[in-house]
């Protein structure tokens, strides 16, 4: 609106997200700045606690209504990465993970990215090898495995919850709790002499439980991703077996696809 001089944060925050409209577009014009925000938030462009400034100063920063600004920014807090915080504006609190399809731990991921990985472990404990469990490890059924449960955070909020199956010959016992809650399991089997080669993986989606939504900081039956992992060494022997859930709204992994012929 004219006349009016823009706060620095708000500007600074529009001149980082490159944030425009397109009048003569059919999507809405919150839509643009919501799918223009959240881009900016998933590159990196506007870093976990950055401020953007309060809805009034980012509307007159791009010349919109502050209802249309109300609701960008209220799509964005819905999705859990952004926050209103009274007297001082709107801030990001959160940035998704985006993690591409390798052969790699989640710890490693989140290090490489500076995204401050955290471990609980939520449970240690042999149990015999039942099911799939054991069809995945390719061992007899009853045969004894160490069972890892965990809750990873990312910056200091959840982001999964993952429970990994591994033969004892693999990984032993020794020193096992205090690697895991310093480091990831892939260096923990690193440092076991063991060389990961390949995995066979499946990705799906449930809705949260109440146990599920209270462990990840979601509501009941919010959207979960699921992986299934069997990973195996240079032999050819499975080292582990992992089923994970992640956070819709915090986490996704990235496709690299081939046309064939």
């Amino acid at each position: 609106m004219p006349g009016r001089t823009q706060p620095p944060t708000a500007r600074a925050a529009v001149d980082r997200a490159r944030l425009s409209v397109d009048r003569n577009s059919p999507v809405p014009l919150y839509f643009q700045v919501a799918q223009q925000l959240e881009a900016a938030i998933d590159s990196g462009k506007l870093e976990h606690g950055s401020l953007l400034g309060n809805e009034i100063d980012l509307a007159d920063a791009l010349g919109l209504s502050r209802p249309t600004m109300r609701q960008a920014i209220q799509s964005l807090v819905d999705k859990g990465l952004l926050v209103r915080r009274r007297g001082v504006g709107t801030q990001v609190v959160h940035t998704r993970v985006r993690r591409p399809l390798e052969l790699s731990s989640l710890y490693d991921d989140l290090s490489e990215t500076g995204q401050r990985p955290g471990t609980a472990l939520l449970g240690l404990e042999r149990e015999p090898a039942e099911g799939r469990v054991a069809e995945a490890l390719g061992l007899p059924v009853g045969t004894e495995v160490l069972r890892v449960d965990r809750l990873r955070s990312a910056q200091g909020a959840p982001i999964a919850r993952m429970r990994n199956h591994l033969p004892l010959e693999v990984v032993g016992e020794e020193s096992v709790r205090e690697a895991l809650e310093s480091g990831g399991l892939y260096a923990l089997l690193r440092a076991r002499g063991v060389r990961m080669h390949s995995a066979r993986q499946t990705v799906g989606a449930r809705a949260a439980d109440a146990a599920e939504a209270a462990q990840l900081a979601e509501e009941e039956g919010a959207p979960l991703l699921t992986m299934e992992r069997v990973t195996f060494d240079e032999r050819g022997r499975a080292v582990e077996f992992g089923s994970h859930l992640y956070r819709a709204s915090r986490y996704s992994f990235e496709f690299s696809l081939l046309a064939r012929g």
